[in-house]
């Protein structure tokens, strides 16, 4: 598969950006149940093996699974404040949990998810394990005390988002450029991105 032509000037914004710990947020808007935008700050995971794949980890339990099985599209945005670059990535996002039903991508999904598990410190891996995100806190509830075993996999919350682009849209406030790739697929199924210059 060809590199993304965008991907570059990401992995180059990472690098330049990489002393900032915020420079591994992103935001991440959905298509909400009730057709009104969704958005929070997710940390990026890396790309998907040599793909432009972005992965992102959360908790099954979240509004955001509902929203991506209403509307699998989803958009990133990605502000890099020394580089003064942002990067809108978007795409369709794929759901990977511990019951995927595709049998053709089952052990390589599986596969991902467990990696991406193993990546995560132990600390983000017992959020997991915690009480139910978004739903009512009760002042008089406290949460129990939790133990994982470091060598376990994936708990059943775990999930694990891999957005593929079809579109980027980056603009660099320093040089003052700004940059439109755009994807499609050939005959062959292989994926073509396209670039234009447009004004910031």
């Amino acid at each position: 598969m060809a590199t993304a032509p965008w991907k570059q000037l990401l992995l180059n914004a990472l690098e330049s950006n990489g002393h900032l710990k915020h420079s591994s947020f992103f935001q991440l808007a959905t298509i909400g149940t009730n057709g009104r935008p969704s958005n929070r700050t997710v940390v990026f995971r890396g790309f998907q093996d040599n793909t432009d794949k972005i992965q992102i980890n959360t908790d099954g339990r979240s509004r955001k699974i509902e929203e991506l099985k209403h509307c699998s599209f989803g958009e990133i945005c990605w502000y890099f404040t020394d580089s003064w670059e942002q990067f809108r990535i978007n795409g369709e996002i794929d759901i990977i949990d511990g019951s995927n039903p595709s049998p053709l991508k089952l052990q390589f999904l599986m596969q991902q998810r467990e990696k991406s598990w193993f990546s995560s410190s132990l600390r983000s891996r017992l959020q997991y394990l915690g009480f139910n995100p978004g739903f009512p806190s009760l002042s008089e509830e406290t949460q129990p005390e939790i133990s994982l075993d470091p060598s376990t996999g994936p708990v059943d919350a775990f999930y694990l988002l891999v957005l593929d682009p079809d579109q980027v849209d980056y603009l660099n406030l320093k040089s003052n450029q700004r940059l439109i790739f755009k994807s499609s697929v050939s005959a062959t199924a292989e994926k073509r991105w396209t670039v234009e210059r447009v004004n910031p």
